[in-house]
């Protein structure tokens, strides 16, 4: 729920029946169909939509951690809408969701639930150790460095997939600040590796896809990724994992 002065609403999306869903407290809902459109088109009929429900919200209309991004109310040049690919990639979501939250169960220490981030556009996990790390020095496109900084405050173990940078895109895995030792530790399954360039540990989709035991698979990914990084850091992992867990 997003509050406002008077009210509070939200919005969701639907991808069994494709419409976007805004609800006001007082029972008022509108809805709009998710089909072929610009940005620029599905942008300002939104901000009508809260307009004519009495939530008008002012929002900084630039999308984050998109290099050469276009202001929503000025791109006229994407305009697509697959609804196939979209139901696909929700149900796979669906299905992370479930593995992730299962390899969650293990953790004691903070951590973020499963979410999805609209920047990145990549479904993730966290895992924090309590102790402070480093200020973070990282950019990202259109991303004020107070929400890295308050994003890394602590060291973190932070997992998840993202759609990028080809194919079927990849899991992927890392740990800030990175210790001495943790990018040479050996992770599994086989098809896992640390890639230079992203600084980060990665399994691409299409392989936990064709496993024979995907959810394994991917807890496999997890949990050893986990592992090099809280062996290496030093964590406190008696305090901070539960054993014995299913």
């Amino acid at each position: 729920m997003i509050p406002t002065d008077s009210e509070s609403f939200e919005i969701e999306f639907d991808f069994i029946d494709h419409r976007l869903v805004v609800s006001v407290d007082s029972g008022t809902q509108t809805t709009m169909l998710l089909t072929a459109r610009s940005v620029a088109d599905f942008y300002a009929e939104l901000m009508a939509v809260l307009e004519d429900l009495g939530v008008a919200t002012p929002i900084w209309a630039m999308p984050v951690e998109i290099k050469g991004a276009i202001a929503f109310d000025e791109d006229h040049d994407h305009a697509s809408y697959d609804s196939d690919s979209v139901e696909r990639f929700w149900q796979a979501l669906i299905h992370m969701t479930r593995v992730f939250e299962q390899f969650q169960a293990g953790f004691l220490g903070k951590a973020s639930p499963v979410q999805f981030y609209w920047g990145g556009f990549d479904l993730a996990i966290a895992q924090f150790s309590g102790r402070p790390a480093p200020p973070y020095v990282g950019e990202a496109a259109n991303l004020g460095p107070e929400v890295m900084l308050e994003a890394y405050s602590h060291e973190v173990n932070s997992a998840g997939y993202w759609n990028g940078p080809d194919g079927e895109g990849n899991f992927y895995a890392f740990l800030y600040p990175e210790p001495d030792g943790y990018r040479q530790r050996p992770v599994a399954p086989s098809q896992a590796r640390f890639d230079d360039d992203f600084g980060e540990f990665l399994l691409p989709y299409e392989a936990v896809r064709t496993a024979d035991d995907p959810d394994s698979a991917l807890l496999e990914f997890l949990q050893t990724t986990y592992e090099a990084g809280a062996e290496t850091a030093g964590w406190n992992r008696e305090e901070l994992e539960r054993s014995g867990h299913d």
